[in-house]
């Protein structure tokens, strides 16, 4: 099977990279090989490849400065997704397109199904629900919506290693307490993907790690298990704050827990826990 990946560099497709199957065929494009947001770039590209599997990792996920760069973040997430939807119906191809848990508002206080409504509070959210969309439109036979959330991995830019780099570099931390998700690895999210590249799965699913947990629980695992792997030297305090006092140029839900169990039957596989694969994902950062 040969399969196409956008967004290549990112944390998602590294990943990808290094959990791909033996019998695929692999070709990863960096968004200086693809601008995703060009049409006529995408179609090219995929008719050389002649690709049976789309998985579109490319996106615009500066979640604050797509606040003042609304067209960049439509241009990639939602028309960028059409153009690859569009070239992968063109060539027979199913495709895999990576979604967020931003595309939902954050009142509920419980998981959020697939079929629950969609309100964006912010322009990235917004930017990837049309993205949802057009894809559908594009592509309505052979499209797989995966929506995920918190996602981080050794690679890219990521929560995990930002607070890493800030506990290195600072006295004490002010971390925000009162938003709450479930953190995903992108090393298990991408066996994930795997799996639904293995079969035909049209629909929308959703795929986390199993858990819940705010920035401030997050930020204080990530500092627990990094000294326990000697990744940090010392301890520094981290406080808990709220959203109001800490402004951000976007929104963010208070409440953006998904529910992966339609997921999880459709493919026979439970998720671990968010902080078993935070100790996964440290150990591999400290191998390299």
């Amino acid at each position: 099977m040969r399969v196409l990946i956008t967004g290549g560099g990112g944390q998602l497709a590294d990943s990808l990279e290094k959990t791909c199957p033996a019998e695929r065929e692999i070709l990863i494009l960096s968004r200086q090989q693809l601008d995703v947001s060009d049409a006529g770039a995408v179609t090219e590209a995929f008719e050389r490849q002649q690709t049976e599997v789309v998985i579109n990792c490319a996106a615009y996920t500066a979640v604050d400065d797509a606040e003042s760069e609304r067209d960049r973040a439509f241009a990639v997430n939602a028309r960028g997704a059409e153009n690859v939807a569009r070239a992968a119906r063109q060539l027979g191809a199913r495709m895999i397109h990576i979604s967020t848990d931003f595309v939902f508002g954050g009142d509920k206080s419980r998981p959020y199904s697939v079929d629950d409504d969609t309100q964006p509070v912010n322009t990235y959210g917004a930017s990837k629900l049309a993205g949802e969309v057009q894809a559908r439109e594009a592509c309505p036979a052979g499209l797989t919506v995966l929506r995920t959330s918190w996602l981080y991995g050794v690679h890219g830019r990521n929560f995990v290693k930002t607070m890493l780099r800030l506990m290195r570099e600072r006295d004490r931390l002010q971390v925000v307490a009162d938003q709450a998700g479930s953190p995903t690895w992108a090393g298990f999210l991408a066996d994930v993907i795997w799996r639904f590249a293995a079969q035909p799965s049209p629909g929308t699913y959703h795929w986390a790690d199993a858990g819940v947990a705010s920035w401030y629980d997050f930020a204080l695992a990530v500092q627990e298990e990094a000294m326990r792997q000697g990744l940090l030297t010392k301890a520094v305090p981290v406080e808990p704050v709220m959203t109001e006092d800490y402004p951000t140029r976007a929104r963010r839900p208070a409440y953006s827990v998904l529910d992966s169990r339609l997921a999880q039957a459709r493919l026979g596989i439970r998720p671990a826990h968010w902080r078993s694969n935070l100790r996964r994902m440290l150990a591999e950062m400290q191998d390299e």
